[in-house]
């Protein structure tokens, strides 16, 4: 238990530097016209991310290349990072998960000898895959024999913990009010890894049109904290 639980606790970590504190993925959009003011606002905002778009992106990201590692479908997870890329429509948040998962990818590779990782990495550097936080995720639990399930946790769980400590500067919210919507986050997320389970490659990339377009408004705002 605690051998998988440590490596989880690392990459989860909002120390652990991919860069994914730059980054509000149309959040900040919400911030300025006033959409999100406070810490109500921002829970309804981050369970619709939850439910409406981390779902259908990172979550069952994870769970395709998790699933095709483990069939050893390699050339299966170099077309799920492509689609995975081509399926985010707003460039910055396109280019913002494409930086953290060169990041992560880079960081994990120093810190695991996982053959996959270093394919990957290779992959990123001859510039034939992009790099996407949930592929990592997968890779890694996968090679430490971690469940799917705790996979697909793992890899939530880090996307909203960064969102909320970027909602605690950008809202900005006390740190107590952080606190309570990470604890209610995590009840949110046990009702969608099941959910996870049960989606096919055909559900990818789903989501709101509200979301994306925020996300695509974020770099037109004249004033902006965050990349995305």
């Amino acid at each position: 238990m605690i051998d998988s639980l440590l490596p989880l606790l690392q990459l989860c970590d909002s120390n652990f530097p991919s860069g994914a504190f730059s980054h509000s993925f149309g959040m900040e959009t919400y911030i300025q016209e006033g959409v999100v003011t406070d810490a109500a606002s921002f829970r309804m905002t981050v369970e619709t991310y939850m439910k409406e778009q981390l779902v259908y992106t990172d979550g069952l990201g994870c769970k395709l290349a998790y699933e095709y590692l483990g069939e050893g479908r390699l050339d299966c997870i170099w077309e799920l990072d492509e689609e995975l890329f081509a399926l985010s429509l707003a460039r910055e948040t396109r280019e913002g998960t494409k930086r953290i998962g060169e990041q992560m990818t880079k960081l994990c590779t120093v810190l695991y000898a996982f053959p996959v990782l270093e394919a990957y990495q290779q992959r990123i550097r001859e510039k034939t895959c992009f790099g996407h936080p949930a592929v990592v995720f997968a890779l890694v639990c996968h090679e430490l024999n971690i469940s799917l399930e705790g996979a697909i946790s793992a890899c939530l769980y880090a996307a909203v913990s960064s969102l909320i400590q970027n909602a605690v500067r950008g809202v900005p919210l006390g740190q107590t009010d952080g606190q309570k919507l990470l604890l209610h986050s995590q009840t949110i997320l046990k009702e969608l890894v099941p959910l996870i389970n049960m989606l096919s490659p055909e559900d990818l990339g789903r989501s709101l049109p509200g979301l994306e377009i925020a996300q695509m408004r974020h770099e037109q705002l004249h004033v902006r904290l965050f990349m995305s």
